[in-house]
Parts: C-alpha cells; structure tokens; sequence
C-alpha cells in the first residue's frame, strides 16, 4: 500500500503540467475527475436555479468543484488523494482547477467551475480579498462554498466576514491555528540551541502565512523575555513563493546575509519551498550546522529527520480539505442549510513530529495507508455539523491507530 500510494504522489508531480487549470485525472482508483463535463461544454451555472430552490440532488449528479493553489506538489497532491477517495466512496464527481495562488487566477477559477455546473466548491484562496469576488459569484449561481486552510479573518476583513455570514450559500471555513503552530515549531528550534533563526514567507499577505509569523514571533519574544542572557534572533521574512527554486534562493540570500545562521524557518508554501531550502543548505555544506522546521510533511520526512536535514515538521493536515468537502456535499444534498446569519468555524489539528520515532508512527497510519477507509468516509458524509467538526478535532496519529485496530 506505502509503495501504491507514494508512486500515486510522484506521478501526480510528473504530469503537473499537464494538468494545471483543469478537471485533471485523479489517482486511482478514484473515479476520474477527467469524466466531469469541462468548463466549455457546460451550461453556465447561472443560468440554472439556485441550489437553494432545487431539490436535493442525488449522489451521482453532485459535482464539487477544488479551487486549489497546485493538485501536483507535495500538500497538494496530497490533498487531492483524500478528496478523490472520498469522491469515489460517495459517488459523486470532482473537477479541479490550480491558480498558484495568484489572485486573479483565484477569482477566475470560481468563475470557472460555477460555469462547468459545480454545484458546490471548496477553496484554497491566499488573501481575505479573494473571497468577496467568490463570495458573490457563489451567491449569483447558488453555488456553495467553503474555504479549505483559510478562515477569513473578522477584524482586518470585517465586511468580507459580513458577507460571508450573510450569504446562504458560503458554508464555512476549514483551517488550524496557525498563531499556534508557529510558537511550537520556532520553540523546537529554541530548545535545540538555535538562536539565529532566518525565515522564510511564500506570499506576502496571505492569511496563513501571516499566522504562522504571528506565532514565530510570539515564540522568540516569549524565549527573550524568560531569558535574559541567552536572546534568540528571528530575521525579516524573504519571500519565495510556492517553487522550489523560490525557497533555494530564499535561503541563500538569508545564509549570506547572516554567517552565524543556525536555523531556517521555510513557513510554508505547500512543500516546494521547503525542498528548495534544504538542497541550498546541503549545497552549502552546513546541514550539521542549521537546523530547518517547516510545515507540510514532506514524503521522506523520516529519512531526513535521520540524517539531520529536518529538525522537525507540522503537518499531516491533507486532511483538512476533506472536511471542507464533506460539509459542501451535505450541503448540496440539502443535510445542512440555513447559513445565512452564522460563520461555520471547523478548527483542524496539526500533527508535529521532531524525531525518527515521532514520524513512525504517522507513516503507518497516513502514508502507508490513508486514514480513514472508504466505509468511514461514508459514515462521515452522514454527521451533522457539530459531528463533522467533532470528528476533525479528533484526528491524531492515535486516534488513525485505534480505528485501523478496530
């Protein structure tokens, strides 16, 4: 199963190319998104009624459409094996279009799979301001939407959270705490020694990332303020993007700026970045010398907490979208309505690991195999709101351990 589901990642990451910006094929053995009507062949949703009008569609008619930064890279074409699996148990259809997180290209692919007859669609956006454009094409089609590693944020975005709690048709957010995720990931850093710790953005101003440096921040303040005489050091963000050449460059213009750099922070950005970091400071010769914690477990994460290449990693949360999924297709089956006046928060957990032992096993139960089977992605379907968002909350490497011992 580990050697199945790890050559399904590779070879999305070959033809990535390939399928950028559009209803790609899924990993098998799910059922194909490729035999979803494309964009050009479809009526325009707005033409149709509002789904709020209609009645309930059945299982085999349900389309949902997956706004999503890549479905090829690290996370994401983790992301996009889950929802597959899940599209396959319930027998409904999947279409996918990838924006690299550029704005634009955001908005526009809300448009794009409102006009292929999505019925619903979840979203990975980068910025709060993205979500008043997909917001309101959802609305005019009655087409429900939800956001997937994003939650708008109520004071900096106030009328965009209004919106959101207005509309009937946006479902709700999916997302972790990032503030917190950034003090647990800078504090292993912290309690290995590290004091000179450079950083690394993707996108400036997206929302997670912003989260993510909110906690850094916080975890070295909190370090210098117990200790006096042994002060940490957090350096201004350099950006790189979603690529890997991004992170190389990234990295090397902060081990260049400072030669006492002893750890990296590559905050994110789906994987790639990551890569692209840690080959700048293998090249560089000084993987003894930095430590490097990052999010987005990459797929030899354990190799490379042996060799020492990873100090530690947040992760294991390709989960999430799932959920957004679940709660876009109970709406579509018209299970869950009244969103109007209401923000649906589903809070999802991240899974940190800092040593070869800590990621044995997470391989088990989330790379070897996924966690959860197909029977309990269907009874998952069958919760209510508070049930789906209980269910999130609850998934750990023990609680993967204890359903696959059942």
């Amino acid at each position: 199963m580990k050697k199945r589901l790890l050559g399904l990642l590779l070879s999305a990451a070959m033809i990535g190319s390939t399928l950028a910006g559009c209803g790609a094929a899924p990993a098998a053995p799910a059922a194909p998104a490729a035999d979803a009507a494309p964009a050009a062949d479809a009526a325009p949703a707005a033409d149709a009624a509002p789904a709020a009008d209609a009645a309930p569609a059945a299982d085999g008619d349900i389309k949902i459409g997956v706004s999503i930064w890549s479905s090829t890279d690290v996370l994401g074409s983790q992301c996009k094996m889950i929802i597959d699996e899940a599209a396959k148990a319930l027998g409904v259809q999947v279409q996918y279009v990838d924006q690299g997180h550029v704005s634009e290209k955001v908005t526009a692919s809300v448009e794009q799979l409102c006009a292929a007859g999505c019925q619903g669609i979840i979203i990975c956006n980068s910025s709060d301001t993205e979500m008043a454009s997909a917001i309101k094409t959802c609305n005019d089609n009655g087409v429900y939407l939800a956001q997937f590693f994003r939650i708008i944020n109520q004071e900096t975005s106030a009328d965009i959270y209004k919106a959101a709690v207005d509309s009937e048709y946006y479902v709700g957010a999916v997302h972790e705490n990032e503030p917190e995720n950034g003090e647990k990931l800078v504090n292993i850093l912290l309690e290995k020694g590290d004091r000179n710790i450079g950083l690394i953005g993707w996108e400036q101003g997206d929302a997670t990332w912003l989260g993510r440096w909110e906690g850094y921040k916080a975890g070295v303040e909190k370090w210098n303020a117990a200790n006096p005489d042994d002060q940490a050091t957090l350096s201004e963000p350099q950006y790189a993007g979603t690529s890997s050449e991004g992170g190389s460059k990234a990295a090397e213009a902060l081990m260049s700026a400072n030669p006492d750099l002893d750890a990296l922070i590559p905050a994110g950005g789906g994987g790639d970045p990551l890569q692209g970091a840690i080959a700048a400071v293998e090249r560089a010769g000084k993987t003894n010398d930095i430590d490097i914690v990052s999010t987005d477990f990459l797929p030899d994460l354990g190799e490379r907490l042996e060799n020492g290449s990873m100090a530690g990693e947040s992760g294991g949360h390709y989960c999430d979208p799932l959920f957004a999924f679940m709660a876009v297709y109970n709406a579509v089956k018209g299970n869950y309505s009244g969103f109007g006046g209401k923000f649906e928060d589903i809070k999802f957990p991240y899974l940190y690991v800092a040593s070869p032992d800590d990621y044995k096993d997470y391989e088990k139960y989330f790379v070897d195999q996924l966690p959860y089977t197909d029977e309990e992605l269907v009874e998952m379907s069958k919760l209510d709101m508070e049930g789906l968002k209980a269910k999130a909350a609850a998934l750990s490497i023990e609680d993967a351990a204890a359903r696959s011992g059942k």
